[in-house]
């Protein structure tokens, strides 16, 4: 029996670290090298908010420059504290590295409650905290290339773009110093909800692997799977949503901020967001049953076959592990199962399919977009140029083969993809 304690986000994941080396077989001091983080900027500077002068304490931790640039979010949030930062920038070195993208880890964090500020105020913040990374090398598309985080989303980073921008004009790889952004200023199109249908992916993937839900004693596929959603946010919405639409899964719980609702019967995810959309809360959604803010983590323990954590860390621990009815966790957010809490899901035979691998859908788009800012080239365009090649491989591979030659007018046609000449 493991009793609770509390554990940080950090400890928690150099516990999963350490369970993990003596697998490697390498070297003691290189495993040494690869724990601990490379540097950490911490920064306090100043904005004027409402006539008054705030002190806003912020951060950017570069856990591992083995491959540069490192990437990874900025996140707006009141628990945010060196700790947590170096802990995500490590889960991101991970996490670059099992999905095979030429990124180190790092993450940024800034200590405030974004839906306390208005955008005028949250911009000023914004381009503040920028203008820092600048001054001290923190931030370049061959440096370090921020993110979306929690809190933060394409606005923000159109913000720190234009602000890098702004300090470095003659740039021509300006646009690949953040990703995320919108679409018209140099971002791709599915980056928003990249992360959540990566999670889809996955668990797809998991609930069509036949020896697996035999030992859970659940039917192959998604389709009919009842899950249970922790956050809205953009990781949580997605994934909501298209395991709804995509894979006909059901579902019947759902947390946010305000509180929990359950329902059995199902819940209609785009029903539930048009009314948190409108009336700010989704407690006063229709016949559910409804669970208070200060019974919110309760959703851990409702009864569903996929539960997916999508908000912050430390979700689930030693304290309600033993609780939880869910047979699969789906780790959407970064380090919602504590060490402790795993290995009692572990011997309840509870499936964790963990972070590293199922939330990394939002940093291999991140990547496409970093290669289309510094190509200079729309991925239509290397499209075309792709298959121009390969169809003239194919047309002189046939030559070749039958000993004819294709006409010059015909070898373009095929090369371009148009009809042939008759």
């Amino acid at each position: 029996m493991i009793m609770a304690k509390n554990v940080s986000f950090l400890d928690s994941v150099n516990r999963y670290f350490d369970a993990a080396a003596p697998h490697t077989g390498l070297d003691e001091g290189l495993l040494k090298q690869i724990k601990v983080c490379n540097g950490v900027y911490q920064i306090h500077f100043p904005v004027m908010v409402d006539g008054k002068v705030q002190v806003i304490e912020a951060y950017r931790a570069q856990h591992s420059n083995h491959r540069s640039p490192t990437k990874g979010g900025i996140r707006y949030s009141n628990h945010v504290n060196q700790d947590e930062v170096v802990a995500l920038a490590t889960l991101m070195s991970y996490k670059c590295a099992i999905v095979d993208v030429p990124f180190g880890g790092a993450k940024g964090g800034v200590k405030i409650n974004p839906w306390e500020y208005s955008e005028a105020d949250l911009e000023k913040i914004t381009r503040r905290y920028t203008t820092e990374l600048i001054r001290h090398k923190f931030i370049g598309p061959a440096i370090d290339v921020p993110a979306p985080d929690y809190g933060t989303g394409s606005r923000e980073m159109a913000w720190i773009y234009d602000t890098y921008r702004a300090f470095y004009p003659d740039d021509i790889n300006a646009a690949g110093c953040v990703t995320g952004k919108p679409v018209n200023q140099n971002g791709v199109r599915g980056r928003t909800e990249a992360t959540g249908r990566g999670v889809f992916y996955g668990i797809r993937e998991a609930c069509n692997n036949k020896e697996l839900m035999d030992k859970l004693g659940l039917e192959m596929g998604i389709e009919g799977k009842t899950m249970v959603i922790q956050g809205l946010g953009n990781v949580g919405s997605y994934t909501a949503t298209i395991s709804q639409d995509e894979g006909e899964v059901k579902i019947v719980g759902v947390s946010e901020v305000e509180g929990a609702i359950y329902n059995a019967d199902g819940i209609d995810i785009h029903a539930l967001l048009r009314h948190r959309a409108h009336h700010g809360s989704i407690l006063s959604y229709p016949d559910a049953r409804i669970y208070g803010k200060d019974k919110r983590r309760a959703v851990m323990e409702f009864e569903c076959d996929i539960l997916v954590p999508a908000a912050l860390e430390n979700q689930i621990d030693a304290n309600n592990a033993a609780n939880v009815r869910a047979k699969i966790i789906a780790e959407a957010a970064n380090g919602p199962v504590t060490a402790d809490g795993a290995a009692i899901l572990a011997e309840r035979g509870v499936v964790v399919i963990p972070d590293i691998y199922l939330n990394a859908g939002g940093v291999t788009v991140s990547y496409f977009e970093w290669l289309k800012n510094l190509s200079h080239m729309r991925f239509g365009r290397l499209e075309k140029r792709f298959d121009e090649r390969a169809y003239r491989r194919i047309v002189d591979q046939i030559e070749a083969t039958t000993g004819k030659v294709i006409s010059d007018r015909d070898r373009e046609l095929i090369v371009r993809g148009g009809p042939l000449h008759t």
